[in-house]
C-alpha cells in the first residue's frame, strides 16, 4: 500500500503563537486545489470520526447542527466508528472508492499512502485558517508543500497517573528516569494495585512502550531519516527492544495485560485507571476523556496527573523529546467544497474551546487554549512547548504495513515469544514488501 518515497514534512516544534480569528469560517468558496465535485443546492456530507460515546460524540453532533444552522443547505451525516475498527473500515472504503467526504486522518505514512494513491484532496487554507490551526499543527499535515488534513488538536503522549495512588504508595515526585519508574512500580505493588495498565489486546498501546524507548534511544535524525528509507538498521532500534525486555523483568503491567483492551469498558486499561485499579497508563491526550467516561459517575477523574516518558541512560534521543500525534480531518478526492467549509468551522475559536472541553484535550487554536485548565493537560502542554522536537506515533509515521508489523512483533516480545531482534527483523521485512 505504501510507496517507498515518503516526504511528509516533520512536525514543527511548539504550537505557534499566531492569533486566531474568532468569526465563523467556511466562506472561502472552495477547499481544495482540485475543488472536488461541484455542488449546489442541498448537500449531505458523510463524516467519519471515532468518538462513539460521551461528550466527544455529543460535540460532533452539536457541531454538525451548529454548522447546519449557519448553512441550511448543508447536512452532515455522522458515522461514529470505534477507534480500533476505524483504520480497517476506512481502508476498505478507500479501496472500493466509497469514501466518506470527511474522515479522521492519522497522518504520517498512512496519509502519505493516501496522497500517493490520489485518494484525498489538498486543502487550500486561507490565512485565517492557518492562524486558527497554528503553524506547527499545519506543518504536521503537510506533504510537499500541500496541506492534506485540517488539524484539530495536539496529542503529546505521556504517562497518566493517579495522584491518590502515588500518595498512598509514598511516591512524592513523578519519575524522570527509568530507574525511578521501576522503583515506583515496586512501591505501587506494595499497596496491591497494578503499577501500570496496558491494553495489549489492541496491540498498539503495548507497542507505544517500544516507540517511547526508541524515542529515547534513537537520535532525531535516525527517526526522521528512517521515515524516508524504511530501513531499520541503526542499533538503536534493537537497543529500544532490549530496554523494553529489561523493563518487563520488573513485572510492571497488570495480570492478563495481553488480553486487556485499551478503551472498552471498566476492565480496559483506561477503565483500570478510572477505577483506581492501576497507578499509571502510557497514552495520548485523548486518554482523560476516555477515563472520564469509565469512572463510576462518568465524570473526570479528579486526581489524574501526567508526566513525560522518563529518560533512558545513554540514549541518543533528546530526553525532552515527545512522541505524539495530532487529531485532524481529511477530505476524500470527491468531497464537495462544502466539506472544506465544515473543516474551517471546526478550528474557529468557539468550536475549538468546545472541542477541548468535550475531548479533554489541547486545541490547536492558540486563542482557545485558555480552555485548557486541568493540571494534566497543562503539564502536557508545557512539556510540548518545551520539547526539542516531536515524533509522530511510529505506526503512523512509518505507514500501516510497517506499523502493524512492528506492533505485532512488540506484543510477541511482551508475551515472551519474541525478542528485540525480532522486532527489527519483522519491521524490515514489512518495509521490504512495500
Amino acid at each position: 500500500m505504501m510507496k517507498r518515497s515518503r516526504r511528509a514534512t516533520a512536525v514543527a516544534i511548539g504550537l505557534g503563537m499566531a492569533l486566531a480569528a474568532t468569526g465563523c469560517a467556511g466562506s472561502s468558496g472552495g477547499g481544495s486545489d482540485n475543488g472536488g465535485r461541484s455542488s449546489g443546492g442541498q448537500v449531505t456530507l458523510t463524516f467519519w470520526e471515532n468518538a462513539t460515546t460521551g461528550p466527544g460524540a455529543q460535540y460532533f453532533q452539536d457541531a454538525a447542527k451548529d454548522y447546519h444552522a449557519l448553512h441550511p443547505n448543508v447536512t452532515i451525516k455522522i458515522q461514529a466508528i470505534q477507534n480500533e475498527d476505524l483504520d480497517g473500515k476506512l481502508q476498505t472504503a478507500l479501496n472500493s472508492n466509497s469514501m466518506p467526504d470527511i474522515f479522521l486522518q492519522r497522518g504520517g505514512g498512512k496519509m502519505q499512502a493516501m496522497v500517493d494513491a490520489g485518494q484525498i484532496q489538498p486543502l487550500n487554507l486561507t490565512a485565517t485558517d492557518k492562524a486558527n490551526a497554528s503553524a506547527a499543527a499545519v506543518a504536521g499535515n503537510t506533504i510537499d508543500g500541500q496541506v492534506y488534513a485540517m488539524p484539530t488538536d495536539t496529542q503529546p503522549e505521556g504517562i497518566y497517573y493517579s495522584k491518590n495512588l502515588f500518595q498512598q504508595a509514598g511516591i512524592t515526585a513523578t519519575p524522570t528516569t527509568i530507574d525511578e519508574l521501576e522503583a515506583d512500580v515496586a512501591k505501587l505493588k506494595k499497596i496491591n494495585v497494578a503499577p501500570i495498565a496496558v491494553g495489549a489486546k489492541d496491540a498498539w498501546p503495548a507497542a507505544h512502550w517500544y516507540y517511547n524507548f526508541a524515542l529515547r534511544e534513537c537520535s532525531q535524525n535516525t527517526m526522521t531519516s528512517t521515515a524516508k528509507t524504511l530501513k531499520f538498521t541503526d542499533p538503536c532500534w534493537t537497543k529500544a527492544g532490549d530496554d523494553l525486555a529489561t523493563f518487563l523483568k520488573v513485572d510492571p503491567f497488570e495480570k492478563g495485560f495481553l488480553t486487556t483492551s485499551s478503551q472498552q469498558g471498566a476492565g480496559s486499561s483506561a477503565g483500570m485507571i478510572a477505577n483506581h485499579k492501576a497507578g499509571m497508563e502510557l497514552m495520548g491526550t485523548w486518554d482523560p476523556g476516555v477515563i472520564a467516561s469509565l469512572t463510576p459517575n462518568q465524570k473526570a477523574l479528579p486526581d489524574l496527573g501526567w508526566f513525560p516518558f522518563p529518560a533512558v541512560p545513554g540514549g541518543q534521543g533528546d530526553p525532552g523529546a515527545l512522541m505524539g500525534g495530532g487529531g485532524g480531518y481529511s477530505l476524500s478526492k470527491n468531497a464537495p467544497k462544502e466539506a472544506f467549509g465544515f473543516l474551517e468551522f471546526l478550528v474557529t475559536k468557539d468550536q475549538q474551546e468546545a472541542y477541548a472541553k468535550a475531548f479533554d484535550t489541547i486545541p490547536v487554536n492558540s486563542e482557545a487554549q485558555s480552555a485548557v485548565t486541568d493540571s494534566y493537560n497543562i503539564s502536557a502542554l508545557q512539556a510540548f512547548n518545551k520539547a526539542a522536537y516531536t515524533i509522530q506515533f511510529l505506526d503512523t509515521e512509518y505507514g500501516q504495513n510497517v506499523g502493524n508489523a512492528m506492533n505485532t512483533a512488540v506484543v510477541a516480545l511482551m508475551a515472551g515469544q519474541g525478542d528485540a531482534a525480532g522486532i527489527v527483523s519483522a519491521t524490515n521485512a514489512a518495509a521490504a514488501k512495500g
